[in-house]
């Protein structure tokens, strides 16, 4: 139920190379990744796995982190004793990487079998969401016909099991998003034309995760933002949200990189810390789903305020 590192390379993968560059930074993320899960899952305790994950590159280190959920996620979906593995990480060393985790969470879920889900669920009502991105990535990451080339939605997503679960499509939609950042090699052209080849119902979303990728894991350069900025569109606002979010969680992490500075500079014209405050300020409290769940809310008030000040795509 583990990827094996040589599942990560993108020539296994069949994904676009934009240059050895780019290569080395998207494998370097999935096998950092896998690093993680092996930290946590063979570590005596989280202790033990925390002092592993921070000797980490700081590049790379929430990607540590999220594999690191992914293997305590299933542990805990796993028939075996012992459980709240995932609570105890997010109450204790995996706090700061809070959003990483519940993508993470997401991964787990795609490998488990739906009946354990409720064992693996996230407790927060807001970012709880995030697990759904995580499982949209992989899909569309291990399962790319299927997700990306067919444009696969399941239309009865079993999770959660209340009222909201009418908004699980456009949660998993967010992370096949990000996955297209990896799958089209950091190339922005690319990566648009994927965007634009699935139905216009579904690109607000898909555009928000490749704002999160291209800001998060990094691999293009101020010409390549702005085309990307330029080829967003009308879906530039969602592009910014993204970007906010990898912006706050890289701020709240202490792993703040470059990349990720002109990122935030360049598609929502602010400083990466200023775009963590709007995330915090906009953060609802307390959590109400209502004809919207509470998490699309606080998404779209976060695009109005960064979008605002991003300048224009340049031709």
């Amino acid at each position: 139920m583990t990827p094996s590192h040589n599942e990560t390379k993108l020539s296994t993968r069949g994904f676009h190379e934009k240059s050895p560059e780019a290569r080395e930074t998207l494998e370097t993320v999935g096998a950092t990744f896998l690093d993680g899960y092996a930290f946590a899952v063979e570590a005596r305790d989280q202790d033990e796995a925390h002092q592993r994950l921070e000797r980490i590159p700081v590049r790379f280190r929430g990607f540590a982190y999220e594999g690191a959920a992914m293997g305590l996620a299933m542990l805990d979906g796993l028939p075996i004793p012992g459980n709240g593995r995932i609570s105890a990480f997010l109450a204790g060393h995996g706090a700061p990487h809070g959003y990483m985790v519940h993508v993470g969470v997401g991964w787990a879920m795609a490998r488990l079998p739906r009946f354990r889900w409720a064992s693996i669920a996230p407790a927060d009502p807001l970012l709880r969401w995030l697990a759904l991105d995580g499982y949209g990535f992989h899909q569309a990451y291990f399962r790319t016909q299927r997700y990306v080339r067919e444009q696969y939605r399941d239309p009865s997503f079993p999770w959660p099991g209340d009222e909201t679960r009418r908004y699980a499509g456009h949660a998993v939609d967010q992370g096949i998003g990000r996955a297209l950042w990896f799958i089209g090699g950091t190339d922005p052209a690319v990566v648009a034309d994927l965007v634009d080849s699935f139905a216009a119902d579904r690109r607000a979303d898909l555009y928000s995760g490749v704002g999160l990728a291209a800001c998060y894991a990094g691999g293009a350069g101020e010409a390549e933002l702005l085309y990307l900025l330029e080829r967003a569109g009308q879906y530039r606002p969602q592009l910014a949200q993204g970007v906010a979010f990898a912006s706050t969680t890289r701020v709240e992490s202490g792993l703040l990189t470059p990349h990720t500075e002109m990122a935030a500079r360049l598609l929502c014209g602010m400083s990466p810390q200023q775009v963590t405050e709007v995330c915090s300020r906009a953060r609802p409290e307390p959590v109400v789903d209502g004809r919207l769940t509470a998490y699309e809310v606080w998404r779209r008030e976060i695009a109005e305020r960064v979008s605002s000040d991003a300048p224009e795509a340049r031709a």
